[in-house]
C-alpha cells in the first residue's frame, strides 16, 4: 500500500509540480467551487495510477490542482465511498496521497440527513464531532511512517478552522449550524427507527462519508474541517420518501453559501 502512495503520489507530482497544503474534498451536489478556481491541471481518475474511480452521480471523478486566491489547493471533484465496494483502504487512498504530495489542512463537504429537531432542509451544519458506524480504515497492518498504531481522536475536526468559518458565516448572514455527523455505511437510505437510533446516540446529522476521511487524515496529522449540507429530515413527523436527486438539488440550492464560506476559509488559513 505504502509503495502504491508514493506512485501515486510521484506521478502526480511530476505531472503538475504542485506541493500543496490545503487539500479539499467536494460532495454531492456540492462541486460549484471549481467555479472559483483557477485550474492548473485536471485530471481524470481514471488516469491515476491506483486510483479507485468514482460511481456515483453527482461525483465527477476529477482531481483538481489550482489556485483559489492566491493559495495552490488540490481538489477531489467526487469522491469515493464504502458502499460502492471498495475496500476501505481505498476509500481513503486519496488522501493518503494528499499527505505525501504535502497537504497539512484538510477541508471536507457533504450532504447527510439531519436527526436534529431544530435543523431544516438547507441548513449548514459545520461538524464538531463525528461516530463511526463504518469499518474503520486503520483495521490492518498499521503503516509506521504515516501514522501511530492507535491515534488519538479527541480533536478529529480543527477547532480554529471552525471558528474562522463561524465568522465567515456571520459576516455573510449565513444561517450556520453545528453538531455531530454519524457515519454510516449506506447506500439505503435510514428507515424511521435508525433516524431515532443516531439522534439517541448524540447524532445532529448521518451520512454515508466523511468520517473514514477524517480519520486516514488525523492519523497522518492533517487538521481537518468538515461541513454538511442538511438535504433532508430524519425527525418524527418530517421523514418523507427522498431520492438522490433530492438531495442533489437541495445541496446545488445551498452550494452558493458553502462556497462562499470555502472561499474565505482557504484565504484565511
Amino acid at each position: 500500500m505504502l509503495e502504491q502512495i508514493k506512485e501515486t503520489a510521484n506521478f502526480l507530482r511530476q505531472k503538475t509540480g504542485f506541493n500543496s497544503s490545503i487539500g479539499i474534498i467536494l460532495g454531492t451536489g456540492l462541486g460549484g467551487l471549481v467555479d472559483e478556481i483557477d485550474i492548473k491541471h485536471s485530471i481524470a481518475y481514471e488516469e491515476i495510477p491506483n486510483f479507485p474511480i468514482s460511481t456515483v452521480e453527482g461525483h465527477s471523478g476529477k482531481l483538481i490542482f489550482g489556485l483559489l486566491g492566491n493559495k495552490e489547493i488540490i481538489v477531489m471533484q467526487g469522491r469515493f465511498h464504502y458502499y460502492e465496494g471498495y475496500d476501505i483502504n481505498k476509500v481513503i487512498f486519496p488522501v493518503r496521497v494528499m499527505k505525501f504530495l504535502g497537504v497539512k489542512k484538510l477541508l471536507i463537504s457533504n450532504a447527510s440527513g439531519g436527526v436534529n429537531p431544530e435543523f431544516e432542509i438547507g441548513d449548514l451544519m459545520i461538524i464538531e464531532d463525528h461516530i463511526n458506524l463504518i469499518p474503520n480504515p486503520l483495521i490492518g497492518k498499521n503503516i509506521d511512517e504515516i501514522g501511530t498504531r492507535f491515534p488519538d481522536m479527541s480533536d478529529p475536526y480543527c477547532t480554529e478552522m471552525s471558528s474562522i468559518a463561524k465568522e465567515i458565516a456571520l459576516n455573510y448572514n449565513i444561517k450556520l449550524q453545528k453538531g455531530t455527523y454519524v457515519g454510516v455505511t449506506g447506500p439505503t437510505l435510514e428507515t424511521p427507527a435508525e433516524y431515532s437510533y443516531f439522534r439517541i446516540i448524540g447524532g445532529d446529522t448521518v451520512g454515508m462519508s466523511t468520517v473514514p476521511e477524517v480519520i486516514a487524515a488525523r492519523h497522518m496529522q492533517i487538521s481537518c474541517f468538515a461541513i454538511s449540507v442538511i438535504t433532508d429530515l430524519g425527525v418524527p413527523g418530517k421523514i418523507q420518501k427522498v431520492t438522490h436527486e433530492d438531495v442533489q438539488n437541495v445541496a446545488e440550492q445551498a452550494e452558493p453559501k458553502l462556497t462562499q464560506i470555502i472561499k474565505e476559509l482557504v484565504s484565511k488559513i
